[in-house]
């Protein structure tokens, strides 16, 4: 083999190696990861619990910082909306129970924070970062449908637009869906 094949061969396998890496962290099409965490009052809730309705999970870095607000504000001011789409709303970061009662009422939030104290289900959707002295969940949504399937996987989000983005996906998956 010449110089020129073998880089091209490891160029090949690299691609292939990330592609695939890549792919593994896409939960879309998959069935959802359970869980079991407590909201902002400490009622537990699990996926079972949203059988037959369409479940919007969100993932955040940390209560009451300035993005997370921005967004825990756009869904609560989309409630309506998200609700009238037969589906429930549900944030969740590594933050605890304290602070996720703190962050509900100071901001007058219409539906539930859950605590993922534990990082489980922050690691079973593939979006903790876990640094050396700080761990947070990566900004992402998941739309779960009626069924428990992971239909889509927000990993770009912009906290200012994010509520309506979810409304208009959502509203696309139902189309396709209630087909």
């Amino acid at each position: 083999m010449s110089f020129k094949q073998i880089l091209a061969t490891v160029l090949i396998a690299a691609m292939l190696f990330v592609t695939s890496a890549l792919q593994a962290f896409n939960l879309k099409g998959t069935k959802a990861p359970n869980f079991n965490l407590p909201d902002q009052d400490g009622e537990m809730h699990q996926l079972s619990d949203y059988a037959g309705q369409w479940l919007v999970l969100y993932f955040y870095p940390r209560d009451d910082t300035p993005g997370c607000t921005v967004e825990a504000q756009e869904f609560r001011d989309n409630l309506d909306t998200l609700n009238k789409l037969n589906s429930v709303v549900m944030g969740i970061s590594v933050d605890g129970l304290e602070s996720k009662k703190s962050f509900h009422t100071d901001q007058k939030l219409n539906f539930n924070l859950l605590a993922d104290v534990e990082k489980e289900t922050s690691k079973a959707y593939n979006v903790l970062n876990d640094l050396v002295v700080l761990s947070y969940s990566k900004r992402q949504t998941f739309i779960i449908d009626p069924v428990g399937m992971i239909a889509h996987h927000f990993e770009d989000v912009d906290p200012n637009t994010h509520a309506s983005e979810v409304i208009e996906k959502l509203k696309e998956i139902k189309a396709i869906y209630d087909k």
